[in-house]
């Protein structure tokens, strides 16, 4: 990884059942695109979801692309998190990105457990040790002026062995400058997080509930004026991208409610 000068991947959510044919069956239609490889989401917003180390290798097997697993503290204890490293290792994943993880809703707290007897900067530590190339989330809390913060904690992850970070997604170049600056002479690559809007309901839901997305009035009135909101989602997707490639190590998209077939008008 980050031998092209521009690294792009595609994140991925496993489905919530046994059965991987329609997400398989999915990116391999996007196989041809020019992209370097997924990005895997472990059980994302604290739901079920299949194995991330599973879907990696049969990601790796079906596409011959690279599969980077996610891995978060909230799911493992200390002795699961050592077994999820070597056995990615077993199984031929090279890369891990690793994360506190979503929080559990208050809702499903009565009978979900938060585990996190590591943190995440041990997490780092244990990915490095085991022979994994490791990234981490750089997740700047745009919504509370986070970003002092989030540089602290990002400086703790380079300490502890982080080798690239991922950002939440950003939606225009001023946001992108902010986080280029901040970021210089950090030591690590910054690869840039893109989330196509579909709706102007799904940028508003974006804006206003969700922690750590900020989009922009002027992009969510585009949205609204649109004839073809979709359309104009992919299209800001690819104004990130030419952002991401002046400022950035790379750009990791996230294609939206499993609408992978939008890579195709993005990339």
């Amino acid at each position: 990884m980050f031998k092209e000068s521009f690294v792009v991947t595609v994140e991925v959510v496993p489905p919530d059942g046994p059965d991987p044919e329609k997400v398989l069956s999915a990116l391999d239609s996007l196989a041809t695109l020019p992209f370097y490889g997924f990005s895997v989401a472990t059980n994302p917003v604290a739901k079920p979801r299949m194995s991330a180390m599973a879907l990696c290798t049969m990601i790796q097997q079906r596409t011959k692309k690279p599969a980077i697993l996610h891995l978060t503290t909230r799911d493992h204890n200390r002795l699961s998190l050592q077994g999820e490293l070597w056995g990615a290792r077993a199984l031929g994943v090279t890369t891990v990105m690793v994360a506190t993880g979503d929080f559990v809703a208050l809702k499903d707290r009565g009978n979900t457990t938060t585990v996190r007897d590591a943190d995440v900067y041990r997490l780092v530590r244990m990915a490095r040790e085991a022979g994994l190339r490791t990234g981490v989330v750089f997740d700047t809390h745009p919504e509370k002026n986070g970003l002092a913060r989030a540089l602290d904690h990002l400086r703790r992850k380079v300490a502890a062995g982080a080798q690239f970070a991922v950002t939440q997604p950003v939606y225009d170049e001023p946001g992108a400058d902010t986080i280029a600056e901040a970021t210089r002479g950090i030591g690590i690559p910054v690869i840039m997080g893109i989330l196509p809007l579909r709706t102007p309901r799904h940028a508003e839901f974006l804006h206003t509930r969700v922690a750590g997305i900020t989009v922009p009035d002027m992009l969510r009135q585009r949205m609204n004026s649109a004839a073809d909101s979709v359309a104009e989602g992919a299209a800001n997707a690819r104004e990130m991208i030419d952002a991401a490639r002046n400022r950035f190590a790379g750009a990791c998209i996230m294609p939206p409610f499993d609408h992978y077939e939008i890579m195709a008008d993005i990339l």
